[in-house]
């Protein structure tokens, strides 16, 4: 049983922040997220786009903003459940909650936080008949451990970011790497787009495009691709093929939890701490919605910061909290270090 203070379902930006507000008010926090990796949708989606209306800054990459934030809360020392699914909740008898995971994992926590964006991501995979016979067979949709590919034939297809950056990463430890496009241009950061056509032109990645995979192949696993190529079949021998389209959002087992639901998202009570229906259960993030709701990132670090005070006066109610600013208080971590701003010099002046 995992023990924390605040069990936050969801690794994206909102959820990371979080751990901050909740650090600053001596609070414990574990994070649950069935990605293989912490950022949501910056991770996934668009890692290599510039996000343009986080304040403080005039244009940030999204994985950037991922990393800031895992650097800003790894003092907190936040625990992580990755790669598995929030299934279950259960409100015990004192108030607090035990969540339990697709794979059978249990958290145990005072309050639960649902930051899980626009839901649980699945992938978008594409219409091939035999697809789901060679899943975890041959067929991968999220690269979890690099190394696996290593010495293998791997064929990645798609057009984004995903696509370009794993074709990249993935020249350097698999043996072959061909990168399969339905059309002649990509969607993709330019440099991505510059390092696969340099990568192309060194004979590290076979580039075919315009084309699609149509078809699998093999007996116990995959061993054999069909491509299609301008109205001609081509056969291509594979040990792995990774298609990526993108994730689809869907609100998953938590809309089984008694909570009430509106377009697919969670109602909240955001006139004061963005509480769902349910006593100690909030929702912030895309994943809520109330009057007004914009979905945008700095909204979501706003929610997060009014939820832990109220998360914090419902744990101790018979403590009465002041605010003090970071400039004065300065940040204690939990992993012993501290940050705060030189102390005022006492001399006088003749």
């Amino acid at each position: 049983m995992i023990e924390t203070d605040i069990l936050i379902i969801g690794a994206g930006p909102t959820g990371l922040f979080a751990v901050f507000e909740a650090g600053l008010l001596k609070l414990r926090c574990h994070i649950i997220d069935a990605l293989p990796n912490i950022g949501g949708q910056l991770t996934q989606l668009y890692p290599k786009k510039p996000i343009f209306d986080i304040p403080g800054y005039p244009t940030v990459q999204a994985e950037e903003l991922v990393n800031n934030l895992y650097e800003q809360i790894k003092q907190f020392e936040p625990g992580f459940t990755l790669n598995e699914i929030a299934q279950t909740i259960d409100k015990q008898e004192d108030g607090t909650f035990i969540v339990t995971t697709d794979k059978g994992t249990k958290h145990h926590a005072n309050a639960v936080a649902i930051a899980a964006g626009l839901g649980s991501f699945e992938p978008r995979k594409p219409p091939i008949d035999t697809l789901s016979k060679y899943e975890e067979k041959g067929v991968e949709y999220f690269i979890r451990e690099p190394e696996k590919f290593k010495g293998k034939k791997v064929l990645i297809a798609g057009g984004g970011d995903s696509a370009l950056d794993w074709s990249i990463f993935l020249a350097d430890i698999a043996a072959e790497v061909t990168l399969v496009h339905r059309r002649n241009e990509f969607r993709g950061a330019l440099d991505s787009v510059e390092k696969v056509q340099e990568l192309k032109n060194q004979g590290k990645i076979k580039l075919i495009t315009p084309a699609e995979v149509i078809g699998l192949e093999g007996k116990d696993k995959l061993e054999k691709l069909i491509i299609e190529k301008e109205g001609s079949k081509l056969e291509k021998e594979v040990d792995y093929f990774i298609p990526l389209f993108g994730l689809t959002p869907k609100l998953g087992p938590i809309a089984n939890w008694g909570l009430d639901i509106e377009k697919n998202a969670i109602k909240v009570n955001n006139a004061l701490d963005y509480q769902t229906n349910i006593e100690g259960i909030y929702a912030i993030g895309d994943i809520n919605i109330y009057p007004g709701k914009l979905k945008l990132i700095l909204c979501g670090f706003h929610e997060a910061t009014l939820m832990c005070q109220s998360i914090y006066n419902r744990i101790n109610p018979d403590k009465k909290y002041v605010l003090k600013y970071t400039t004065v208080g300065g940040i204690q971590g939990f992993d012993g270090t501290v940050k705060e701003a030189k102390k005022a010099v006492v001399k006088s002046i003749e």
